[in-house]
């Protein structure tokens, strides 16, 4: 018997229609995002955003990685997947993965949303890598050179060991 795999694109659509449920908004979310400067004027909340900056990033899942880059048809490194996922929606960030650790408001992994930042220390106590939560442990990144953007598990051995926090924009 032989198994049948659903191409990427079905399983990017299967994801979206998940994550479609991320979108509501309550009265403490617009609470919190005035929190972090954003007001009424800025958009919609920062939450609901969130979830459909992630809606971006899961829809570059298999392009290719490219230290520096922040565009889908030259590639992305992990903080620029990011920065590109959220300025689409509007959302403005700081372009490094340790800016981002900075800007970012500090959540317990416990209180993961889909739509929050998580970091990491790979080589040093430096933040040095960011991925954006997917939900069921699992975040999208840009992992490094000769990989593509990817979902990964937070419960990986490699990455769980060198997770540093979480942020909620």
């Amino acid at each position: 018997m032989t198994k049948t795999l659903a191409p990427r694109w079905l399983l990017v659509l299967a994801c979206l229609a998940v994550l479609s449920g991320c979108s509501v908004v309550t009265e403490r979310d617009s609470a919190s995002s005035r929190d972090l400067g954003y007001s009424a004027a800025d958009g919609p909340s920062a939450s609901r955003d969130a979830g459909e900056a992630l809606k971006v990033a899961l829809a570059q899942q298999g392009a290719r990685y490219r230290a520096g880059g922040d565009d889908p048809s030259e590639g992305f490194d992990c903080s620029g997947l990011v920065h590109f996922s959220f300025s689409s929606v509007g959302i403005k960030l700081p372009r490094s993965s340790h800016d981002m650790f900075q800007h970012a408001r500090r959540i317990d992994r416990s209180d993961l949303r889909p739509g929050d930042l998580v970091f990491f220390r790979l080589r040093s106590s430096r933040i040095s890598h960011v991925g954006i939560y997917a939900g069921n442990g699992r975040f999208v990144h840009a992992p490094s050179r000769g990989k593509d953007v990817e979902l990964a598990s937070m419960s990986d051995k490699y990455w769980g060991r060198r997770f540093a926090g979480a942020g909620r924009i």
